[in-house]
């Protein structure tokens, strides 16, 4: 086993995250109020069906077949934004807690793209690199639209919300 299997197994891992996070999202899409939030989300799902496409472009290029390996970690991640959902879905948090569950993907995605690109570039497979190279922006830029709208609209409005139930509880 060395880092030619290592490559195939993460986009084995990344391909059923793929497809996991292209289920998820139209349920986030569904509960963000904001409607920049709401446009981002559903460009990030479009985004999400062209990087199946592109994963699979990544094992022809090796002379495989794309194949999904379980990812816990991501499974994980996105059962823990239904959780989040369910808690904080239709309050005024509701975007913050979606943003929230957003950025874990996002982070996780970057985290592995990134070390799937290095990977192939130090094995010299130019087009699988290349192939990392392009979901790895579209996953940093979808990424900084969620720090954007977090830090402009969603999170002072959970803030707000957040004092006023302090209020209330006196």
């Amino acid at each position: 086993m060395g880092l030619t299997d290592l490559l195939k197994h993460g986009l084995e891992d990344m391909y059923y995250a793929e497809a996991r996070i292209q289920k998820a999202l139209p349920k986030m899409i569904a509960a963000a109020q904001d409607e920049e939030l709401k446009s981002g989300l559903e460009k990030h799902l479009e985004e999400t069906a062209q990087q199946i496409t592109m994963l699979e472009e990544a094992f022809e290029a090796m002379g495989e077949k794309p194949r999904s390996e379980k990812c816990d970690a991501m499974d994980g991640i996105l059962k823990e934004g239904d959780s989040l959902l369910k808690d904080f879905g239709g309050t005024a948090a509701g975007d913050a807690a979606i943003i929230f569950s957003c950025q874990a993907v996002e982070h996780y995605e970057i985290a592995r793209y990134g070390s799937l690109r290095a990977y192939a570039e130090l094995l010299g497979l130019e087009q699988v690199a290349e192939i990392m190279s392009d979901i790895l922006e579209q996953e940093e830029a979808a990424d900084d639209l969620l720090s954007e709208i977090a830090e402009e609209r969603a999170n002072p409005t959970a803030a707000g919300t957040s004092s006023e139930d302090d209020e209330d509880d006196e």
